[in-house]
């Protein structure tokens, strides 16, 4: 099935691109979530007009993403956890967590913009990935420190 993507899909494409998915996943995902539409002569017509528009959009968007990868990439944030024998930690450092540290450090992110390979289990620095766009990431060092 032809369809016109609304928003940015991972591992799809960005917002007006025309792509070709599985009748399946656009009527069950895609759809009702409104994030595309059907690619007819009508929608195809009217998003060619729209590409200028949407790609001063984009550029916009990747210059503030840009910008916001550089105040972030020389930040590091301070988690305490309590830990048992071994300096085990109890439970793990997890994506709230870290988005919670950086709020309180003045910078706004989205708890799914943060990529952890896996969950943080062991006290020390961790190196975090934050995703703001499709290739702007920063990384953020993380100090799991005991709780005392």
């Amino acid at each position: 099935m032809l369809v016109i993507l609304r928003e940015n899909v991972e591992n799809l494409g960005r917002i007006g691109d025309l792509v070709n998915v599985s009748t399946g996943f656009a009527r069950n995902y895609l759809i009702p979530n409104k994030l595309v539409m059907a690619a007819d002569a009508a929608n195809v017509k009217m998003i060619e007009n729209q590409k200028k528009v949407l790609e001063k959009k984009r550029v916009a968007a990747r210059a503030t993403s840009e910008g916001l990868a550089k105040k972030l990439a020389d930040q590091s944030v301070t988690i305490s956890r309590k830990v048992g024998e071994n300096d085990k930690l109890f439970g793990s450092v997890t994506q709230s967590d870290i988005m919670e540290a950086l709020k309180k450090s003045g910078h706004t992110v989205e708890k799914r913009m943060i990529t952890l390979e896996h969950p943080i289990k062991a006290l020390g620095v961790h190196t975090v990935l934050v995703k703001f766009d499709q290739d702007v990431t920063a990384s953020v060092k993380v100090l799991v420190t005991k709780e005392e």
